[in-house]
Protein backbone atom coordinates (compact mmCIF):
# COMPACT_ATOMS: atom_id res chain seq x y z
CA UNK A 1 0.00 0.00 0.00
CA UNK A 2 1.35 3.43 -0.94
CA UNK A 3 1.09 6.02 1.79
CA UNK A 4 0.51 9.56 0.49
CA UNK A 5 3.19 12.17 1.10
CA UNK A 6 2.55 14.80 3.81
CA UNK A 7 1.10 17.22 1.23
CA UNK A 8 -1.33 14.52 0.09
CA UNK A 9 -2.37 13.74 3.64
CA UNK A 10 -2.87 17.44 4.38
CA UNK A 11 -5.02 17.84 1.27
CA UNK A 12 -7.11 14.78 2.17
CA UNK A 13 -7.62 16.06 5.73
CA UNK A 14 -8.61 19.51 4.43
CA UNK A 15 -11.00 17.90 1.94
CA UNK A 16 -12.66 15.76 4.61
CA UNK A 17 -12.82 18.76 7.01
CA UNK A 18 -14.98 20.69 4.53
CA UNK A 19 -17.81 18.22 5.13
CA UNK A 20 -18.46 18.96 8.82
CA UNK A 21 -17.75 22.64 8.14
CA UNK A 22 -20.45 22.73 5.46
CA UNK A 23 -22.97 20.90 7.61
CA UNK A 24 -22.28 23.11 10.63
CA UNK A 25 -22.62 26.23 8.49
CA UNK A 26 -26.03 25.13 7.16
CA UNK A 27 -27.22 24.22 10.64
CA UNK A 28 -26.01 27.39 12.38
CA UNK A 29 -26.20 30.12 9.73
CA UNK A 30 -29.05 29.14 7.41
CA UNK A 31 -28.93 31.06 4.14
CA UNK A 32 -26.18 33.52 3.22
CA UNK A 33 -25.86 36.01 0.35
CA UNK A 34 -23.69 34.86 -2.56
CA UNK A 35 -23.95 37.87 -4.82
CA UNK A 36 -26.24 39.40 -7.44
CA UNK A 37 -29.15 39.26 -5.00
CA UNK A 38 -29.01 35.49 -4.56
CA UNK A 39 -28.73 33.48 -1.36
CA UNK A 40 -27.82 29.88 -0.65
CA UNK A 41 -27.53 27.59 2.36
CA UNK A 42 -24.36 28.63 4.21
CA UNK A 43 -22.48 25.42 3.44
CA UNK A 44 -22.26 26.45 -0.21
CA UNK A 45 -18.75 27.84 0.09
CA UNK A 46 -17.38 24.78 1.86
CA UNK A 47 -18.96 22.47 -0.71
CA UNK A 48 -17.41 24.52 -3.51
CA UNK A 49 -14.06 24.23 -1.77
CA UNK A 50 -14.56 20.47 -1.33
CA UNK A 51 -14.88 20.04 -5.09
CA UNK A 52 -11.54 21.77 -5.64
CA UNK A 53 -9.80 19.97 -2.78
CA UNK A 54 -11.02 16.63 -4.10
CA UNK A 55 -9.23 17.28 -7.37
CA UNK A 56 -6.06 18.41 -5.61
CA UNK A 57 -6.18 15.39 -3.30
CA UNK A 58 -6.42 13.15 -6.35
CA UNK A 59 -3.21 14.61 -7.68
CA UNK A 60 -1.31 14.54 -4.40
CA UNK A 61 -2.64 11.36 -2.76
CA UNK A 62 -3.92 9.20 -5.61
CA UNK A 63 -7.17 7.70 -6.81
CA UNK A 64 -7.57 5.12 -4.04
CA UNK A 65 -7.04 7.65 -1.26
CA UNK A 66 -9.62 9.99 -2.80
CA UNK A 67 -12.21 7.24 -3.17
CA UNK A 68 -11.64 6.34 0.51
CA UNK A 69 -11.97 10.03 1.44
CA UNK A 70 -15.26 10.24 -0.47
CA UNK A 71 -16.53 7.27 1.54
CA UNK A 72 -15.38 8.86 4.82
CA UNK A 73 -16.91 12.18 3.75
CA UNK A 74 -20.23 10.56 2.96
CA UNK A 75 -20.39 8.90 6.38
CA UNK A 76 -19.35 12.13 8.12
CA UNK A 77 -21.89 14.05 6.11
CA UNK A 78 -24.61 11.72 7.33
CA UNK A 79 -23.65 11.71 11.00
CA UNK A 80 -22.74 15.38 11.36
CA UNK A 81 -25.96 16.80 9.98
CA UNK A 82 -29.21 17.39 11.73
CA UNK A 83 -31.59 14.50 11.10
CA UNK A 84 -33.51 16.54 8.54
CA UNK A 85 -30.36 17.24 6.51
CA UNK A 86 -28.52 13.93 7.02
CA UNK A 87 -29.86 12.00 4.03
CA UNK A 88 -29.82 15.05 1.75
CA UNK A 89 -26.28 15.97 2.70
CA UNK A 90 -24.83 12.46 2.46
CA UNK A 91 -26.63 11.64 -0.79
CA UNK A 92 -25.69 14.90 -2.49
CA UNK A 93 -22.09 14.62 -1.33
CA UNK A 94 -21.65 11.03 -2.51
CA UNK A 95 -23.29 11.53 -5.92
CA UNK A 96 -21.64 14.89 -6.65
CA UNK A 97 -18.17 13.74 -5.63
CA UNK A 98 -18.37 10.54 -7.67
CA UNK A 99 -19.62 12.51 -10.69
CA UNK A 100 -16.82 15.07 -10.21
CA UNK A 101 -14.33 12.21 -10.00
CA UNK A 102 -15.73 10.53 -13.13
CA UNK A 103 -15.33 13.72 -15.18
CA UNK A 104 -11.97 14.67 -13.68
CA UNK A 105 -10.20 11.36 -14.29
CA UNK A 106 -10.28 11.32 -18.11
CA UNK A 107 -9.55 15.07 -18.35
CA UNK A 108 -6.61 15.30 -15.94
CA UNK A 109 -4.08 14.49 -18.66
CA UNK A 110 -5.24 17.61 -20.53
CA UNK A 111 -4.31 19.79 -17.59
CA UNK A 112 -5.28 20.36 -14.00
CA UNK A 113 -7.21 23.57 -14.60
CA UNK A 114 -9.27 22.20 -17.50
CA UNK A 115 -10.10 19.08 -15.51
CA UNK A 116 -11.02 21.12 -12.45
CA UNK A 117 -13.29 23.50 -14.33
CA UNK A 118 -15.18 20.73 -16.11
CA UNK A 119 -15.45 18.35 -13.17
CA UNK A 120 -16.43 21.06 -10.71
CA UNK A 121 -19.15 22.31 -13.05
CA UNK A 122 -20.66 18.82 -13.09
CA UNK A 123 -20.14 18.28 -9.36
CA UNK A 124 -21.57 21.60 -8.23
CA UNK A 125 -24.65 21.19 -10.39
CA UNK A 126 -25.28 17.62 -9.19
CA UNK A 127 -24.73 18.57 -5.55
CA UNK A 128 -26.97 21.62 -5.80
CA UNK A 129 -29.89 19.87 -7.48
CA UNK A 130 -29.83 16.78 -5.29
CA UNK A 131 -29.25 18.58 -1.99
CA UNK A 132 -31.95 21.19 -2.57
CA UNK A 133 -34.52 18.64 -3.68
CA UNK A 134 -33.88 16.29 -0.78
CA UNK A 135 -33.31 18.89 1.96
CA UNK A 136 -35.90 21.50 1.05
CA UNK A 137 -38.12 19.97 -1.64
CA UNK A 138 -37.50 23.11 -3.66
CA UNK A 139 -35.04 24.66 -6.10
CA UNK A 140 -35.48 28.19 -4.74
CA UNK A 141 -31.79 28.38 -3.80
CA UNK A 142 -30.50 26.79 -7.03
CA UNK A 143 -29.08 29.97 -8.64
CA UNK A 144 -27.38 30.89 -5.35
CA UNK A 145 -26.02 27.38 -4.88
CA UNK A 146 -24.51 27.35 -8.34
CA UNK A 147 -23.12 30.87 -7.98
CA UNK A 148 -21.59 30.30 -4.54
CA UNK A 149 -19.86 27.07 -5.59
CA UNK A 150 -18.70 28.66 -8.83
CA UNK A 151 -17.12 31.51 -6.83
CA UNK A 152 -15.12 28.98 -4.82
CA UNK A 153 -14.00 27.12 -7.94
CA UNK A 154 -12.93 30.33 -9.65
CA UNK A 155 -11.13 31.57 -6.53
CA UNK A 156 -9.25 28.30 -6.14
CA UNK A 157 -8.29 28.15 -9.80
CA UNK A 158 -7.09 31.75 -9.63
CA UNK A 159 -4.90 30.94 -6.61
CA UNK A 160 -3.55 27.79 -8.28
CA UNK A 161 -2.74 29.72 -11.46
CA UNK A 162 -0.92 32.42 -9.49
CA UNK A 163 1.04 29.82 -7.50
CA UNK A 164 1.98 27.98 -10.68
CA UNK A 165 3.21 31.22 -12.31
CA UNK A 166 5.17 32.14 -9.20
CA UNK A 167 6.78 28.72 -9.11
CA UNK A 168 7.70 28.93 -12.80
CA UNK A 169 9.17 32.40 -12.30
CA UNK A 170 11.49 31.15 -9.56
CA UNK A 171 12.73 28.17 -11.58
Amino acid sequence: MNVPAPAGIATLVAYIATIPAANLAVTHFGAVPVGFGYAAPAGVYMVGLALVLRDLARESAGRGAVLAAIAVGTVLSYFLSTPALAVASASAFAVAEIMDFAVYEPLRKRGLLIAMLASNAVGLLADSILFLKLAFGSFDYLPGQILGKAWMTLAAITVLTLLRRRKQATV
